[in-house]
């Protein structure tokens, strides 16, 4: 029986019309191994970068997707879907020829910065311990909590009448939908999304990214290795040897003084561990290798 595939990250150029649960399910049979995760979930009609984890690289995967992400848009202006999106029914039409740039810019800086965003609702989020978006199919309506989010960058790329095309950066939670929900809002003709397309997640873009088809003839090159994706991701910290095998055995170490995860790295260069400094010493979040 050929042997899995290294532990690592594969960085997908999701195609449309596929879940990010068909990617796993897909690269679970390239990958020779079930254990396969994806980190921060892309629609159906969304295509571009989604990161899966191969092995012990699936302990990453929580982390990786608290990382800010990058998208291109389109947003149609004039029409609310229930969904937010192309996928669902249209609810209300306006017209919106009436609307300048200058209006549009406007309520695009006012949609930019630190938010309290309200979720779409055909969403994954949890109500009652049921999917949101099971609710509204079967006909409940859901009044999701607004959240705390941060849109950095949301730049008009260029516009054809009703539809605009932009650039999102964002924190993790943020929904692009909602934006496009909000803006035609704001603007009074009401709006949806029609393309989403995810161009960077933390420090993996396009650029890394590989097609299925790609990966159907070539996969086990594409893999990003565990100290790699490390070193590429977080900050790094490197360790004595007997840091090394203290951390391996769960024991705490000095703080490293640095905001969020780190990677933690033996003399050998391998990754022993993630820590996060809490309550004055360095703790491991994840173990990678064994004493």
């Amino acid at each position: 029986m050929t042997a899995p595939a290294a532990d690592g990250l594969v960085v997908v150029d999701k195609p449309g019309g596929w879940t990010s649960h068909d990617v796993v399910g897909r690269t679970r049979r390239l990958a020779r191994t079930r254990k396969v995760g994806h980190a921060g979930t892309l629609d159906p009609m969304a295509t571009g970068v989604l990161l899966l984890g191969i092995g012990k690289a699936t302990r990453l995967l929580g982390h990786l997707a608290l990382t800010d992400k990058t998208y291109t848009a389109t947003i149609r202006l004039g029409q609310t879907t229930i969904t937010d999106d192309a996928e669902g029914e249209v609810t209300a039409t306006a017209d919106a020829s009436g609307v300048s740039d200058e209006a549009l810019s406007a309520q695009i800086a006012l949609l930019t910065g630190d938010l309290q965003q309200v979720p779409s609702s055909v969403s994954a989020i949890k109500v009652d311990g049921v999917r949101s978006y099971a609710k509204v199919r079967a006909g409940e309506s859901v009044a999701l909590k607004a959240r705390s989010v941060t849109v950095s960058q949301f730049d008009v790329l260029a516009r054809r009448g009703e539809e605009v095309d932009v650039a999102v950066t964002c924190t993790s939670g943020t929904y692009v939908r909602a934006l496009a929900r909000d803006l035609g809002a704001a603007l009074g003709v009401g709006g949806h999304l029609t393309a989403l397309r995810r161009t960077r997640v933390g420090p993996f873009d396009l650029d890394v990214a590989r097609t299925l088809e790609q990966l159907e003839a070539d996969f086990d090159p594409a893999i990003v290795p565990l100290d790699l994706a490390v070193a590429q991701s977080f900050s790094r910290r490197d360790l004595t040897a007997q840091e090394a095998v203290d951390l391996s055995y769960g024991k705490k170490l000095a703080a490293t003084g640095a905001s969020g995860v780190v990677g933690a790295f033996a003399p050998d260069g391998g990754c022993v561990a993630l820590v996060e400094d809490r309550d004055g010493a360095a703790r491991a979040s994840v173990v990678f290798r064994p004493a």
